[in-house]
C-alpha cells in the first residue's frame, strides 16, 4: 500500500515537473500553468471577475491564461474589446467546443454554434424573421404590452404588501418569448413551464459550478456517473418538451401564412432539400437557444432595476414623473415615446449598465491571427470581459456608482456612450436586443405609471453584490407594492 502511494507521488512529481505547457510564440503574457489544471488555481471559480481584474493588473489588457491545457486569452476594455470583436470579427467570432455545455447543445442551436456556414445562415435567418414579425413595430409591442397587462393583474392583488418579484419577472420574460417563438403564453402555474424554468435554473447552476469547471478540465472523467450528467438530461428533457410544443403547433398551422418564428422556420424547412442545415433537430435547439438567450437577460435586469429603484426612490419619484407628464391622456405606453424620456431612458440604461448581466462573452479564434501585436493561434478560447468595459475609468462619469448621469449630457439629454455594451458587440451581438430594448422601457413604464415600490421596513440593509453565472443574478429580496393616485384616475 505505502509502495503504491510513493509511486502516485512520484508520477504527480514526474508531471509537473517534466511535462510542461509551451506557451505559442509571441502569444500574451500571463501567469505560468501547470500540468492538467493549467491556470486553475489563480482563479476563484464561484466567481473570477476580480481574479480577471488583478491579473489584468498585472499583464495588462490582454493577457493567457490556461483552462486546463487549453490557452485562453482575456481581453479588458473598450479598446481590446473592439479592436477583437469589430475590426477582426471574423477572426474572433467562433465558439469554443467540447466544453459542458456546447457537448450537451450537441453544436446545434445559434448561440452555441461555431462560427461557419451553418451559424451564419441561421443567424440570418432569425435576424431577418425577427425583423418581420416586428422588432421595433407594432406587432411586438402590443405582444409585450399584453403580457405586461397579467404583470399588473398579479401586483394589483398584491398593492398593499410585500412580494417576492424573482419568479414574476422570468416568468413575464419567458412569455414573451414564447408568444414570439409560438404565438402563445403559458399561466404562471403551469406545472410544464415550472418545469421547463426548472431545468434551465439547475443547468446553469451545474455549468457555473465546480462540477462544470471538472468537465470541461478533465475530460478523462467525463463518462463517470457524476452530478455534470444531470446537465444532459436537462437538456433531453427540455428538448422533448419543446418538440412536442412544435408537433402540436403544427395541427394549426397553414403552409405559407406565418403566425410566428416557428412556422417561418417550417416553411423555410419546406423549401430546403435534405442536405440542407435546416432540419426539425435544429429548430428544437434553436428554440432552446432563443429561450435562453431572451429569458435570464431581461428578467435578471429587471430584478436589478427594481432594486435599485426601491432603494432610490427619489430616482423613482423622478421617471415618475416624467412618464405622467409624456403620457397624460394616454391609455399606454409606446416604445417611441422613450424620445420624450430622457430621464427614464438614462435610468434604465443605467440599470442595464449596472446589472452587467452577461459579465464575459466567450469567443474562440476561428484562424490564426494577431491582436495589439500579440500572435493569437486558431482554436483559442476568447473571454471578452465586458464587465471590464461597463466600469471602464475613462468612459464613465461614475463608472463605480448607480447615477444616470452617466446617459445625460449637459442639458439634460439622453445620450449613449460608446462603451456601453450589455449585449457584446461585432457579428456575434446579442440577437434578441431589439427585444430586450423595448421589453425593458415598455414594462417598467407601465409598472412605475401604476405602481409606488419601495424597500419593506423589516428587509434589512439591501445587499447589491450579485451571484455570478452565465448571467449575474441579484440576491433574492422582497418588494413592497402601492397603487399610485394616477392610477385610479385614468
Amino acid at each position: 500500500m505505502l509502495g503504491s502511494l510513493v509511486l502516485i507521488w512520484i508520477f504527480i512529481l514526474f508531471l509537473f515537473l517534466f511535462i510542461r505547457i509551451q506557451r505559442p510564440k509571441n502569444f500574451p503574457p500571463g501567469p505560468r500553468p501547470v500540468p492538467i489544471f493549467g491556470n486553475l488555481f489563480e482563479l476563484n471559480i464561484t466567481n473570477p471577475l476580480k481574479d480577471f481584474e488583478r491579473l489584468a493588473q498585472r499583464y495588462g489588457n490582454v493577457y493567457s491564461f490556461y483552462f486546463g491545457a487549453r490557452p485562453t486569452v482575456v481581453l479588458t476594455g473598450l479598446k481590446a474589446v473592439k479592436e477583437a470583436l469589430v475590426t477582426n470579427g471574423a477572426d474572433f467570432s467562433g465558439r469554443p467546443q467540447n466544453l459542458l455545455v456546447s457537448d450537451a447543445t450537441e453544436g446545434k442551436g445559434i448561440v452555441l454554434v461555431d462560427y461557419g456556414p451553418t451559424w451564419k445562415e441561421h443567424r440570418r435567418f432569425a435576424l431577418m424573421t425577427l425583423r418581420n414579425f416586428g422588432m421595433g413595430k407594432q406587432s411586438m409591442e402590443d405582444r409585450i404590452l399584453g403580457e405586461t397587462e397579467h404583470l399588473v393583474a398579479c401586483l394589483e392583488k398584491s398593492a398593499g404588501g410585500v412580494i417576492n418579484p424573482q419568479t414574476l419577472f422570468h416568468d413575464a420574460a419567458s412569455n414573451i418569448i414564447y408568444l414570439v417563438l409560438f404565438g402563445t403564453r403559458y399561466d404562471y402555474e403551469d406545472d410544464n413551464h415550472k418545469i421547463y424554468v426548472q431545468c434551465f435554473t439547475e443547468n446553469m447552476k451545474i455549468i457555473n459550478g465546480p462540477w462544470g469547471m471538472i468537465y470541461d478540465t478533465l475530460p478523462m472523467l467525463r463518462s463517470l456517473p457524476l452530478p455534470f450528467r444531470k446537465v444532459f438530461k436537462n437538456f433531453h428533457t427540455v428538448e422533448k418538451m419543446v418538440l412536442n410544443m412544435i408537433i402540436k403547433h403544427k395541427t394549426t398551422r397553414v403552409p405559407g401564412e406565418p403566425r410566428n418564428f416557428v412556422d417561418c422556420y417550417l416553411d423555410e424547412l419546406d423549401k430546403r432539400d435534405d442536405g440542407s442545415s435546416f432540419n426539425e433537430r435544429q429548430l428544437v435547439r434553436y428554440i432552446v437557444d432563443l429561450h435562453i438567450a431572451g429569458l435570464d437577460t431581461t428578467a435578471n435586469t429587471l430584478l436589478t432595476a427594481f432594486l435599485y429603484l426601491i432603494t432610490r426612490p427619489d430616482i423613482q419619484e423622478r421617471c415618475q414623473q416624467e412618464i405622467d407628464e409624456v403620457l397624460e391622456g394616454k391609455a399606454h405606453a409606446c416604445f417611441e415615446e422613450r424620445l420624450n424620456m430622457p430621464y427614464t431612458q438614462a435610468v434604465i440604461h443605467e440599470c442595464q449598465r449596472i446589472a452587467n448581466t452577461i459579465p464575459t462573452a466567450f469567443h474562440c479564434t476561428s484562424r490564426d491571427t494577431e491582436l495589439m501585436g500579440y500572435s493569437i493561434p486558431k482554436g483559442t478560447i476568447i473571454i471578452a470581459n465586458l464587465t471590464s468595459v461597463l466600469n471602464e475609468e475613462g468612459q464613465w462619469k461614475f463608472p463605480h456608482e448607480f447615477n444616470p448621469a452617466n446617459f445625460l449630457n449637459e442639458q439634460g439629454q439622453f445620450e449613449k456612450p460608446e462603451a456601453f455594451l450589455p449585449f457584446s458587440t461585432g457579428p456575434r451581438m446579442c440577437l434578441g436586443e431589439g427585444l430586450a430594448r423595448m421589453e425593458l422601457f415598455l414594462i417598467l413604464v407601465t409598472l412605475l405609471r401604476r405602481f409606488q415600490f419601495f424597500w419593506p421596513e423589516d428587509a434589512g440593509e439591501p445587499d447589491f453584490t450579485p451571484v455570478y453565472g452565465v448571467t449575474l443574478t441579484p440576491k433574492p429580496y422582497r418588494m413592497g407594492v402601492r397603487l399610485r393616485q394616477p392610477a385610479r384616475e385614468m
